[in-house]
């Protein structure tokens, strides 16, 4: 800031706000001054009587916080000084509340040079060790406490900043991903300033928890828009904030979340082992259910169909076993529909289109009893009536049964949707009707369909995935 032409007070007041320290070391940073360089100025300053070290000027520094000494007036004064200063500047509103009204009132009726004189004809030198450590001690444990009671966040802001994670996984639901996207990571961005300030234990809590829940959203919306390094990388600092929260719901949505980026990437056993883990912890809501639901999908992938069958029957006892409602809900949440899509899903893969026909006609059928209609799982839904529809040799339904899909609009189009319209292509490739022209013409909308989506938008637009 020097070298671009910054004053020094300029340079001070940088120094307040990106690293939030008092008004007075903010001053000797600017100045490019050691505590022991200070207490020398000060010591040697005329007029001044002020007998000073580096370790007092320190507690000047921190006070009105833990372990520190006020300041008096002259002492104030004196710093001003030295700094080239008012002493208005090296004082905030924390300084403000702590100084006596004696103080105060001189401060605001006498210029500097007299404030200096009117404080110098009461002052005593200030010794540099306590004249009682008793005392002394009593006080820094009285400060360090007015310190502790600080926030930094009050609790009427933590109770809207989980209102507003509610919203953003409802609106993923239903919204454009990438706005959705930008304002979660705003909303982390703030929680996350926040945790780096000072507010009680309870509180820090409460921030990892809205942390961790919006870099779970995070993780979730990056892999839909294709990028699933960056979403892991979500998904590993969402688990921090699980651990340092302390809370069981957020850990079990947090494996669920893993779990699911690793089923898309390729790594089959670690979706089995992040739906495992998660299934360890006894939450309430539907969390239990989903867990299941992902690991049967694993399996599934791996070709284990007695695995994904006996995973399939613990989502459906978790279901019947649920226990009170889900903490965020919306994404956060897996209603009956969203089971059957994935039970769809299993059975197509460890084929047994039958009864994946089935539970797509009752996922469909559920779907008109939810007041939010998720459009990531409602394609799902159609994709895989139409893969069990192609598999029971039903081919006249597979475009009909497609159609709603084929009709979405391009920022809909998330990473699983298109790879199951792709499976779905490949299959129809193989199939016994490949080169039936309504099979052509099928699969060349697919094609045309997958290659505009919202992770080939947002790569041509940005040169890579979603960070």
């Amino acid at each position: 800031m020097s070298a671009a032409g910054c004053t020094t007070p300029e340079i001070a007041i940088e120094m307040r706000v990106r690293f939030r320290v008092r008004p007075r070391e903010a001053w000797r940073h600017a100045l490019g001054w050691t505590l022991q360089e200070t207490a020398e100025r000060i010591s040697t300053l005329p007029g001044a009587a002020i007998a000073a070290d580096a370790s007092l000027v320190g507690k000047w520094e921190k006070w009105p916080g833990p372990s520190s000494r006020r300041p008096t007036l002259q002492v104030l004064v004196a710093l001003a000084a030295v700094y080239g200063c008012e002493v208005e500047t090296i004082l905030d509103i924390e300084d403000r509340r702590a100084l006596p009204d004696s103080d105060l009132r001189i401060l605001q009726h006498h210029a500097p040079e007299q404030a200096l004189a009117s404080a110098s004809a009461h002052a005593t030198i200030e010794p540099p060790a306590d004249p009682d450590p008793v005392l002394s001690a009593a006080a820094d444990s009285a400060s360090w406490a007015q310190w502790a009671e600080a926030t930094n966040v009050g609790e009427i802001a933590l109770e809207q900043i989980l209102a507003d994670v509610r919203t953003l996984a409802y609106d993923y639901l239903t919204s454009d991903a990438l706005v959705l996207f930008n304002r979660t990571r705003t909303l982390r961005d703030r929680v996350f300033a926040l945790l780096e300030g000072h507010q009680p234990p309870r509180q820090s809590a409460d921030l990892y928890l809205s942390a961790g829940y919006l870099c779970g959203l995070l993780a979730w919306m990056t892999s839909d828009l294709g990028n699933l390094r960056a979403a892991d990388t979500h998904g590993r600092t969402a688990w921090l904030c699980a651990e340092n929260a302390g809370h069981d719901g957020l850990r079990a949505w947090v494996c669920s979340t893993r779990s699911k980026i690793a089923l898309w990437d390729g790594r089959l056993r670690d979706a089995v082992n992040h739906a495992r883990r998660g299934s360890l912890v006894t939450v309430g809501g539907t969390v239990g259910v989903l867990l299941a639901c992902q690991e049967a999908d694993a399996w599934a992938v791996l070709g284990a169909a007695d695995e994904a069958e006996n995973a399939l029957s613990r989502a459906a006892r978790a279901r019947e076993a649920i226990v009170g409602e889900d903490d965020i809900g919306g994404l956060f949440s897996c209603p009956q529909a969203r089971q059957e899509n994935y039970a769809a899903a299993v059975h197509l893969r460890i084929g047994q289109p039958q009864a994946a026909l089935r539970e797509t006609q009752s996922a469909l059928s559920l779907l008109g009893t939810q007041s939010v209609r998720a459009y990531g799982t409602e394609a799902q839904i159609h994709i895989g009536q139409a893969s069990a529809l192609l598999d029971c040799g039903e081919t006249d339904g597979i475009m009909p049964a497609l159609l709603p899909v084929l009709a979405m609009p391009a920022e809909r189009r998330m990473g699983p949707v298109t790879q199951r319209m792709r499976e779905l292509a490949a299959a129809m490739a193989r199939g016994p009707g490949a080169r039936a022209s309504a099979t052509t013409a099928a699969r060349r909308s697919i094609t045309e369909w997958c290659a505009d989506s919202a992770p080939r938008h947002l790569a041509l637009s940005s040169g890579e995935g979603a960070a």
